[in-house]
């Protein structure tokens, strides 16, 4: 009786423990996947920014160079 409820016992242990892997690879997946999406577009808002810094100086120098 002893060593059947103690199968009984890994058996469930190894059940809910395979079920808790599982969610939590799909839970990684899911903030994987949204910090690709918002690192990408953190990535968009800053390129914009940079080319629009750099055209700023770039009519700025040349406005100075033809004076």
């Amino acid at each position: 009786m002893d060593a059947t409820y103690r199968f009984e016992l890994r058996e469930t242990n190894e059940l809910n423990w395979a079920r808790f892997e599982a969610k939590l690879a799909q839970g990684l997946a899911e903030l994987r996947a949204e910090f690709q999406t918002r690192t990408s577009a953190m990535e968009t808002r800053l390129i914009r920014w940079m080319f629009l810094f750099w055209v700023g100086t770039l009519g700025t120098l040349i406005a100075l160079l033809k004076l």
